[in-house]
């Protein structure tokens, strides 16, 4: 998700600097330390390839295959989780090699690209262009050149070969990959969701002006990674003063309960999250305050980038910086020159100094 912090903008900067607190007197000024991030070695049977994605398709086609576009970036422990957690599964292996064709993308990287449709880019600015916000991110495509799958963030090995048989067994024409993640489930109508004293109560009118951003968090009973979600990330302060700033409504993607939705219509929840192409429990869907999706969050992050994320919407930073990794990169860079220490693969002591854990608000 997040490399070595990088140079940031004056906007940021200057923005950053009046939202975080400066040290005192009696505090200890020398920069902190960033830890958290690792470096990844690729495997040698991803795809070597001369960055035509049309010839890319056309190729992976004639062999039975599907392209899939992995977009890194140096030092991201998530990325280094997808290579060391899932490429090392044998079967997750055999697959990827069997059914796709996977070329990695640096998105800070100056390479030229043809991207599909004939237009060239750098690998920044395609990642740009697909507004790539986290790392990895995945982009699975079908024959017709279509992306019929999308993997924002790390998903863990068991989600992971569900996404791959989705992709390879050209699940796409039978439903969403929400469904078929619904139907691999089964029915979870009877498991209670995970509730948070700031949820708000229903009928849901999400159109209503507060002024606050919204946050929608869509989940389902037996949810792993909603389990993890509340218990070990919503309980952490650094992510709950974050997540109390906002509006926040829950809701079990698979429901037919009524709402209102930002732009003011009545849907279900249901019908609502397929607009909304939300395919993975749970999503996290941040509107600003004109009712606008600016962010989301798919699946769980460790607690820097869940709070990280909920600040960028907060703070309203997309407004100045459209890039949620070089916000996050100014943001580390503004706390270690205050003297704090960043985790960013920790659960618990994300943001300390001198061994403790620090609540910046």
């Amino acid at each position: 998700m997040l490399a070595r912090p990088r140079l940031f903008t004056c906007c940021t900067a200057i923005l950053l600097a009046l939202l975080l607190p400066g040290p005192t007197h009696a505090e200890e000024t020398s920069s902190g330390t960033f830890m958290g991030a690792m470096d990844t070695t690729h495997p040698t049977w991803f795809k070597e390839s001369f960055l035509d994605f049309e010839e890319d398709i056309t190729q992976a086609t004639a062999e039975g295959k599907r392209l899939v576009l992995y977009f890194w970036q140096a030092g991201c422990p998530y990325c280094n989780a997808l290579v060391e957690h899932n490429f090392t599964q044998r079967d997750i292996t055999q697959t990827m090699r069997e059914d796709f064709d996977l070329v990695a993308i640096n998105m800070w990287g100056d390479r030229e690209i043809i991207q599909v449709g004939g237009r060239e880019f750098s690998e920044k600015t395609l990642a740009g262009a697909l507004k790539v916000q986290y790392t990895p991110t995945l982009l699975f495509f079908d024959e017709t050149r279509k992306v019929i799958l999308r993997l924002n963030g790390y998903y863990p090995p068991d989600e992971f070969r569900k996404a791959l048989a989705y992709a390879g067994n050209q699940g796409e024409k039978r439903g969403t990959f929400a469904d078929y993640l619904a139907n691999q489930a089964g029915s979870s109508a009877d498991s209670a969701l995970h509730t948070e004293e700031f949820f708000e109560a229903p009928p849901y009118d999400l159109s209503l002006q507060s002024g606050r951003a919204l946050a929608v968090y869509f989940e389902q009973g037996q949810c792993r990674q909603c389990d993890t979600l509340h218990q070990q990330l919503l309980s952490q302060p650094i992510v709950r003063t974050q997540a109390k700033k906002m509006r926040a409504v829950q809701l079990d993607m698979w429901s037919d309960t009524l709402l209102i939705t930002p732009d003011g219509r009545k849907l279900s929840a249901r019908a609502f999250a397929h607009e909304l192409n939300v395919q993975f429990a749970p999503t996290v869907v941040f509107f600003n305050a004109q009712g606008v999706e600016v962010m989301r969050l798919d699946g769980v992050f460790r607690t820097f980038h869940t709070q990280g994320i909920m600040r960028y919407v907060n703070d309203r930073a997309y407004e100045h910086e459209p890039s949620f990794q070089r916000y996050l990169g100014a943001y580390v860079e503004h706390l270690q020159e205050q003297g704090f220490d960043v985790d960013i693969w920790s659960y618990d002591q994300s943001v300390s100094r001198n061994g403790q854990t620090v609540l910046i608000d």
